[in-house]
């Protein structure tokens, strides 16, 4: 099953939820409809709500609380990213202008603001606190993902471990979320629910570990950054802390400074080092490592064709080259 069959299984649910965020964004004021429609329709691959409404249907789940949560995830993550461009003062995204670009740092940042509220608004009609339980404890934990990002970046001495952390925290959480809430909301057993959360977290550490990967290797033309962005913001990534651990000590260096000042000086050098250290292979082999547990998470759940989808998705997560 490729990317295009998955999405094809759940386009009827996609459809709706679409219909869901365009109707829930709506304000009186007249800013946040601009600036909300222009990220929401940026082109995202919107998978973290193609995680829940697999998951959901998964389970046999029938009422239309599955396409709500999917739409306040995808609200959850449109903030996120509107609050990491204005901290990572970032121009593009996709290959598109930023909102902070285009509308400023102080718009942006409320605006998430607006898409957090909203979110939770939501989930109040839901009226589950369980899932308010769970999306709370999501959000908390991805503050404090960006929080150890921000203390990471520019030190040339974080650690994997470290950085390992703050994938878990800034991006594989809502992943976890979004895959356990399926088996929430449909009264499923803890062991199914550990299971999602299992598969959630796993394939969001998989997918962000090719996202790296993509940094040094994609056509910018696919992925809408350039080779080095996280280089340039002075992030230590796994690819450069491999590098740093297996070059040579001036080889090291050059990453070292390249880290504590930002930018892409030494991009050449860098990358020859990354391709001598075998960086990039290493860092592959631990994505598809992440993506092979969480397949086999998945083992308790029943058979079926939504099943077959969450185990492609996490092959099309580690094979993807955008």
């Amino acid at each position: 099953m490729n990317i295009d069959a998955i999405y094809k299984l759940i386009a009827p649910d996609m459809e709706r939820v679409n219909t869901c965020i365009q109707t829930r964004l709506r304000s009186e004021v007249v800013l946040i409809n601009q600036i909300g429609a222009y990220i929401i329709n940026s082109g995202g691959k919107r998978l973290r709500p193609v995680i829940h409404l697999l998951s959901a249907r998964a389970f046999g789940h029938e009422s239309d609380q599955h396409i709500d949560l999917a739409a306040i995830i995808e609200f959850i993550h449109t903030a996120t990213l509107l609050h990491d461009d204005v901290v990572d003062g970032s121009d593009m995204r996709r290959g598109e202008a930023t909102a902070n670009n285009l509308w400023g740092n102080e718009a942006s940042v409320l605006v998430g603001d607006f898409l957090y509220s909203r979110s939770f608004q939501m989930m109040v009609e839901i009226g589950s606190m369980r899932v308010m339980d769970i999306m709370a404890d999501a959000t908390n934990t991805i503050a404090e993902g960006e929080v150890l990002q921000l203390l990471n970046c520019h030190d040339p001495d974080t650690t994997e471990a470290r950085y390992l952390e703050v994938i878990h925290n800034k991006t594989a959480k809502l992943f976890e979320s979004a895959a356990r809430l399926g088996a929430v909301i449909s009264d499923r057993s803890e062991a199914d629910e550990q299971a999602m959360a299992a598969y959630g977290m796993h394939l969001g550490c998989a997918f962000q570990l090719i996202d790296d990967v993509l940094d040094y290797t994609a056509n910018s033309d696919a992925t809408g950054k350039n080779v080095g962005d996280d280089l340039a913001e002075g992030k230590p990534t796994l690819p450069l802390i491999h590098a740093m651990r297996e070059g040579n000590p001036q080889q090291a260096q050059i990453i070292r400074q390249a880290i504590e000042q930002g930018g892409l000086d030494a991009i050449d050098q860098i990358l020859e080092t990354i391709e001598s250290t075998g960086a990039i292979d290493y860092t592959a082999r631990c994505a598809k490592a992440e993506a092979d547990l969480a397949v086999e998470a998945l083992s308790i759940i029943p058979a079926s064709e939504y099943k077959d989808a969450l185990i492609a998705l996490a092959h099309f997560a580690v094979n993807r080259n955008y």
